[in-house]
């Protein structure tokens, strides 16, 4: 029995380790698989060594570059926020849990993480692009230009600023600063990049067919190209073609799980589908990039709406109203959602507040045209 018994404790040892092994010595075991790009072997090692010494930051934030780098991001940002409590406002601790934070989806907490950084170091040009590219994919246009155009100037400015501050000013519709960057990227040739704000200008132009031209052309010179494919279902969509919008849509998800406006429209054509669980997955998605977005949360209330839940898709409404009142179609749904529930009065309430709306904007319009 003595003899099984130290067999099975040599066993024992060969798999594990010695139980009185220098924790230094697992930490540098760790390190080492860690640097020759085995990082999902140096995760259990960083583990092990921080059962010992759980108050070295060091190893801890490695520990969060290790599972951040095997893509387990959620577990990262715990890490390198423990890190944090140990060694507060350390910078490339904080720098690593934006990127984590970022790369999870949570572009929201992402941006909120640059800006801060942004405001302590703002001249590192990899805080500035990510900052901006989080504000972008937020729909924050204006932001991203009061931030970026300080830093282009002609002849100096970096392509990539260029680019994010060519989509923003198109965005916003400020169509002639943004053909000016426009013509200066073309200047330095035909690209994926010129083709994309070339189509992102005739999209928001609503010349879709041109649009779609462009679109194409991007996509088969860089089709790795962020929003190419999102853009481009835009406007299958606008042209009625729903089963092209569709295949670009899901292209862009391939490529790029949290692009906004891919969620926001699949989702829309699932709901219209019927498969509302897939919808609202999607549209879960869309309000993790960009929290609160109007048109996001309208069609989550459509979706709760056609499947029943009738007072999620009341209150829902109901909070969006509050915050954009003159959201004509909202208050269309929310009247319909009140006859559902049997509050005729309140239904009638909702219905001639959108048709008093719906005709101020046809005066407005009518006024303007006589102009």
């Amino acid at each position: 029995m003595a003899r099984l018994w130290a067999a099975t404790a040599v066993l024992v040892l060969a798999c594990t380790g010695s139980a009185q092994e220098n924790p230094e010595t697992v930490l540098q075991r760790a390190i080492a698989l860690h640097q020759s790009g085995n990082a999902q072997a140096a995760i259990p090692q960083y583990r092990a060594y921080l059962k010992l010494r759980p108050g070295n930051v060091d190893a801890r934030s490695n520990l969060g570059a290790a599972l951040s780098g095997t893509g387990h991001y959620t577990e990262a940002i715990a890490e390198y926020r423990e890190a944090l409590e140990l060694r507060p406002g350390d910078p490339r601790i904080r720098m690593n849990l934006a990127l984590a934070t970022y790369k999870l989806g949570r572009i929201s907490d992402a941006a909120t993480e640059f800006a801060a950084l942004h405001a302590e170091q703002p001249a590192n040009p990899q805080i500035v692009l990510l900052l901006a590219d989080c504000l972008l994919r937020q729909g924050e246009d204006r932001k991203v230009i009061e931030l970026l155009t300080p830093l282009d100037q002609p002849g100096q400015s970096d392509p990539a600023i260029a680019y994010l501050l060519g989509t923003a000013l198109l965005r916003d519709k400020q169509v002639e600063r943004g053909q000016q960057i426009i013509n200066r990227i073309l200047g330095y040739g035909d690209s994926a990049e010129a083709r994309l704000l070339l189509g992102t200008a005739k999209l928001e132009a609503r010349e879709f067919d041109g649009a779609i031209v462009d679109l194409k052309k991007a996509a088969e010179m860089n089709p790795q190209l962020p929003e190419v494919c999102s853009s481009l279902g835009r406007a299958h969509i606008e042209t009625g073609d729903t089963a092209a919008a569709r295949q670009d849509f899901q292209k862009e998800l391939e490529l790029n799980p949290n692009d906004f406006e891919s969620n926001l429209n699949l989702g829309v054509l699932l709901k219209q589908d019927g498969d509302y669980g897939r919808a609202r997955a999607m549209l879960e998605r869309a309000l993790l990039v960009r929290p609160g977005e109007k048109r996001a949360r309208y069609q989550m209330a459509g979706v709760n709406l056609s499947a029943g839940k009738l007072d999620e898709a009341r209150s829902q409404l109901e909070s969006i109203l509050k915050q954009a009142p003159r959201f004509v179609e909202a208050h269309l749904t929310l009247a319909t959602v009140y006859y559902r529930l049997k509050r005729k009065q309140d239904g009638d309430r909702e219905k001639a507040l959108a048709e008093k709306l719906t005709a101020k904007d046809q005066d407005r319009q009518y006024r303007g045209q006589k102009e």
